[in-house]
């Protein structure tokens, strides 16, 4: 089998479709796990609380009751109560939306990467 080299597999890359890259990404991971690696720990302390950070989400319970209170709004006016506990959903979701925002940036100036090749990483799209 004949050698790569890096700028090689780097220009293909390049090459391709911006639709393709997240189907690389794919693959790219199953070829580490088939290899018997893991996803590349952390090379640096400072990078695994962020890492939580970006990979923190709403717990399943907690998703499902903002859901079902977005569900019951559309059908008819909320309650007081359910309107504050939805108010206090949207909140925490936009506060750890900046926090995964801010938590991204950083980690994109730790790996010195750009901020859109971590955020294909994570499974993160950009909204246009």
């Amino acid at each position: 089998m004949a050698t790569v080299a890096r700028q090689q597999v780097i220009d293909m890359i390049e090459g391709l479709p911006s639709e393709s890259l997240q189907e690389l990404v794919r693959f790219i991971e199953f070829l580490r796990f088939r290899g018997g690696q893991e996803a590349k720990p952390p090379s640096d302390d400072a990078e695994a609380p962020l890492i939580a950070i970006i990979r923190r989400h709403l717990p399943p319970e907690d998703q499902r009751r903002l859901s079902a209170l977005r569900a019951s709004k559309e059908d008819r006016p909320l309650t007081p109560g359910e309107r504050a506990e939805l108010l206090a959903y949207i909140e925490r979701v936009e506060r750890e939306d900046a926090e995964r925002a801010q938590a991204l940036i950083e980690l994109s100036r730790l790996r010195k990467v750009p901020l859109a090749t971590l955020m294909t990483e994570f499974g993160l799209v950009l909204n246009a």
